[in-house]
């Protein structure tokens, strides 16, 4: 008031009232302002088809892809996403997963401005949930997959599940609703939807069907409609992705020759699945996958186009401040899964870092203990990981991705898992 406002919008009325202020008593002070955010930029998520890709992993490749997918057609597309935020040509640094929602309407009213034809947007558990993406209307709504996250937030798995369910849920009936069938959680995504179902898979039945033919590191062979197609992107759970993709794209009229011609041409995703050769024969990837199910997906992939004669070493640690019950089951996938496995910091925000650590190594058994180490510092873990690496091993760095810092004790420096594995590749081994 002291700013002069004039009405003050609610959900508890004030004991005291300002006489020159009118007050406005509603139910959900964060619908409101949604909806209030999407009325003063005149609606923009009416004027062009947007689609939310929402599940625990997949989000960001999904969405990014569809971006490039769309340009490559032809487009201007629009991309509300972790990694950047896209208006057509010009990006935008990103904050959080789902942004607020004036923050939404704004980027959305930019897209329009810049005549966009299509906008791509993940949403998280977290924004579904704070009411961030209520008075938006979607085209689309697209589902990967559900497994264990955000049990720090959301408590139960299953309040974790409702609350992506709540996204189908209020889809219009002018939208499509996309799910991956082969997930345990896909047809519970569509149970109450009034938007017309649509489903994905590799093992199942399908409106959109793909087949695996041949796996490599440098890419995966497809059948889909019988064409058989071409992708750089690797692993089963990228191939799930492409599925999404392909469904999405033909939902929203592309013709599906040209979709299967694109995708041969899309590249993979900022910290997804990432991938550098030393010259020495050393291959890093550097995955997002912080997930306990995200991390055992990348390393299958790793042990499925691997020979027996590589060893996998992993280089992965859990964040702070965010679900602790996750963290001995990552270590324990690391361990089951790799050759080698070095625990280390990830992101321990005002955690500290070694009991992060302590509570990782509880997932370990006593006969699983000899294939681990402890390094505190992230640097220092992937710098070992090359030293202990022969020509031919992999050498996985998890949990972080595309982030370019690291936040310890609440303060954030720069910091980039590709930066220092380069750094690595790039100095002798005796330095």
């Amino acid at each position: 008031m002291s700013l002069g406002a004039c009405v003050i919008v609610c959900q508890d009325l004030p004991a005291s009232k300002n006489k020159t202020v009118s007050y406005i008593q509603v139910n959900d002070t964060n619908i409101a302002l949604a909806i209030m955010a999407s009325n003063f930029y005149n609606n923009p998520s009416t004027k062009f088809p947007l689609v939310g890709v929402t599940g625990t992993n997949g989000k960001t490749t999904i969405a990014s892809l569809l971006y490039q997918l769309f340009k490559k057609a032809g487009y201007k597309v629009g991309l509300l996403s972790t990694v950047k935020i896209i208006v057509d040509d010009t990006e935008f640094k990103a904050t959080h997963t789902t942004p607020d929602s004036i923050s939404i309407n704004s980027y959305l009213n930019k897209m329009i401005d810049n005549g966009v034809d299509y906008c791509f947007m993940e949403v998280s558990s977290h924004g579904i949930h704070q009411k961030r993406t209520a008075g938006l209307t979607f085209a689309g709504g697209v589902f990967s997959n559900l497994s264990h996250d955000h049990l720090d937030y959301h408590q139960t798995f299953s309040d974790y599940r409702n609350v992506k369910k709540l996204f189908f849920d209020e889809l219009p009936k002018s939208a499509f609703a996309l799910t991956n069938i082969d997930d345990k959680n896909g047809n519970f995504m569509l149970q109450n939807t009034k938007a017309i179902k649509k489903t994905y898979a590799l093992k199942t039945i399908a409106d959109f069907k793909g087949k695996i033919l041949e796996k490599q590191l440098s890419g995966t062979l497809i059948s889909f409609d019988k064409t058989q197609v071409w992708t750089k992107l690797i692993g089963v759970f990228n191939m799930y992705n492409l599925m999404a993709i392909i469904g999405t794209a033909e939902l929203l009229g592309l013709d599906r020759l040209e979709i299967l011609t694109i995708i041969s041409q899309l590249e993979s995703v900022s910290g997804r699945f990432e991938y550098i050769f030393s010259s020495d024969g050393i291959t890093a990837i550097v995955d997002y996958a912080h997930t306990p199910d995200a991390l055992k997906n990348v390393l299958e992939t790793v042990n499925d186009i691997r020979t027996d004669s590589e060893s996998v070493i992993t280089v992965v640690g859990c964040g702070g401040d965010r679900d602790k019950s996750k963290r001995p089951k990552m270590a324990n996938i690391a361990v089951q899964l790799s050759s080698q496995v070095i625990f280390t910091s990830d992101n321990p925000r005002t955690e500290n870092p070694e009991t992060i650590l302590d509570e990782m190594e509880s997932g370990v058994s006593l006969e699983k203990e000899n294939k681990t180490l402890t390094i505190l510092s992230r640097k220092q873990a992937i710098k070992t990981a090359y030293k202990l690496s022969k020509p031919g091993d992999i050498i996985l760095i998890a949990g972080k991705g595309h982030e370019s810092y690291q936040e310890i004790n609440g303060v954030r420096s720069h910091f980039n898992d590709l930066e220092e594995v380069k750094q690595c590749f790039n100095q002798q081994k005796n330095l």
